[in-house]
């Protein structure tokens, strides 16, 4: 049997980081299709899934926009702090 590691970010190593970023994520719930790909490729672990829907920590996202980049549909926009 192949098992295969998974590593997963984990919030809090740097401690509160939310401070550092000059833009921020805002989803649009209307276009998210749910697929949970910003999940996926957000590097700090600062998206969780609540009630089937993404939701961002800001107190730890650093606003490097991946999750905004990856989107299928484009729900999720950068805008100025």
């Amino acid at each position: 049997m192949n098992i295969v590691p998974l590593a997963y970010p984990q919030k809090g190593s740097a401690k509160k980081t939310g401070y550092w970023r000059i833009f921020r994520p805002k989803i649009n719930y209307e276009k998210c299709i749910k697929c949970m790909i910003c999940w996926l490729y957000c590097p700090e672990g600062s998206i969780s899934i609540i009630n089937n829907k993404p939701v961002i920590d800001y107190d730890y996202c650093k606003g490097c926009g991946i999750c905004a980049n990856e989107c299928p549909v484009k729900a999720i926009e950068m805008v100025k702090e």
